[in-house]
């Protein structure tokens, strides 16, 4: 049982033994299925908690330069890299610290390939294709939607790829299950077969939610000792970013002011939605906060407001089976992913601090913000 008096308030803490059981079942999954499993940086990036990952998986996928120097600088291999659109700027060093890089169009490609000549360096080249299909209901979050920016459909590649080109990669997942794969995999091989036999490896993205309690891990397995029948050539590479942290933590806030309008009552508090739970109000959905249930079926109903000046900073209802009182803890359940990389200091508003409860039940707070990290953002 975590001990919430030991961090400060607001935080987010991750439990290490919830991330270790998270990367077992990954790892295993690898191990059974044959393929590599690598963590995408967009959903989790605390860096001080990289050794636990080196233990279970060896690289990481970064979509940007900066997540790329952290890949190589602070995880300790070079990354699998992918950008909508890479800048001249940039792509030097962006070479420097990636080991597959994957280009959106054939024209960026054409743009860099004389860089890449000429660098000498050994570097792994793809390009991300669209299959046009995707199950993902939330258009905020589907990369396949009509017009989507993201990737070469089949009628858009030539008969022969580039010679440089080794790889492909494709991502049309958000939380799926394993039967969205096998659907995309449907539509995914007949129309890219013909070149998937010319590459050496095939990149099927993130959004395999492998360690949500309801995900058929058998059957994810299945398929992808399937995919390496049919393509035995091919190294096959899921990069799941949610799947990492899912359920390993909270955000921890506590209750600062409570107002009532037209019989509505808010319980304010000292975290934000549009700073800190952004998926909340954009995916949107409704957290869990602990000892609480959502709707309203107490006498004691609240909702939960941001302690930012944004009209929409807020959610509810949640039934509480007392009365909240000013200073009460309000913990937020699996806040790890896609918030602690997401967080703004919008409104001047701090991020919650950063903390890892141990296996062996201590403490660890990797950072505290203070004045500072906003007035040096804001230069």
């Amino acid at each position: 049982m975590i001990d919430y008096s030991l961090f400060p308030s607001p935080c987010y803490i991750m439990e290490e033994d919830l991330l270790r059981k998270n990367l077992q079942l990954i790892k295993g999954v690898a191990d059974k299925a044959g393929v590599e499993i690598i963590l995408a940086f967009k959903a989790f990036a605390l860096w001080k908690s990289f050794p636990i990952f080196r233990e279970y998986i060896n690289h990481t996928t970064a979509s940007s330069l900066y997540e790329a120097r952290l890949a190589f600088e602070e995880f300790g291999s070079k990354a699998h890299t992918y950008s909508p659109a890479y800048t001249q700027q940039d792509f030097p060093e962006i070479m420097r610290c990636s080991s597959h890089i994957t280009f959106n169009s054939l024209t960026q490609f054409a743009r860099f390939y004389p860089m890449i000549e000429a660098s000498g360096q050994t570097i792994s080249y793809g390009l991300r294709i669209n299959p046009e299909y995707s199950e993902i209901e939330t258009e905020l979050y589907n990369p396949c939607a009509p017009g989507s920016r993201f990737g070469l459909t089949a009628d858009q590649l030539p008969d022969k790829l580039p010679a440089s080109i080794e790889g492909f990669h494709c991502h049309c997942h958000c939380e799926s299950s394993s039967y969205a794969l096998e659907h995309t995999l449907q539509h995914l091989i007949p129309k890219f077969d013909r070149w998937l036999q010319q590459l050496k490896w095939l990149n099927l993205g993130g959004g395999h939610l492998m360690t949500r309690k309801d995900y058929d891990v058998n059957h994810l397995i299945g398929l992808l000792q399937n995919l390496r029948k049919r393509y035995p050539h091919l190294h096959i590479i899921l990069e799941p970013g949610s799947a990492f942290a899912w359920q390993t933590g909270v955000l921890t806030s506590e209750v600062v002011d409570i107002v009532e309008n037209h019989g509505i009552k808010t319980a304010i508090v000292n975290v934000s939605f549009t700073c800190h739970m952004p998926d909340c109000l954009e995916m949107p959905y409704q957290p869990v906060i602990t000892g609480a249930q959502m709707g309203d079926n107490s006498p004691y109903i609240y909702r939960i407001g941001g302690n930012s000046c944004l009209s929409g900073d807020f959610l509810g209802n949640w039934s509480f089976d007392h009365e909240l009182q000013v200073g009460e803890r309000i913990v937020f359940e699996d806040m790890i992913h896609y918030t602690t990389v997401k967080t703004t200091m919008f409104n001047g508003i701090h991020h919650p601090a950063l903390g890892l409860w141990t296996s062996d039940n201590k403490a660890v707070i990797y950072k505290e913000f203070k004045y500072e990290d906003y007035r040096d953002r804001m230069c």
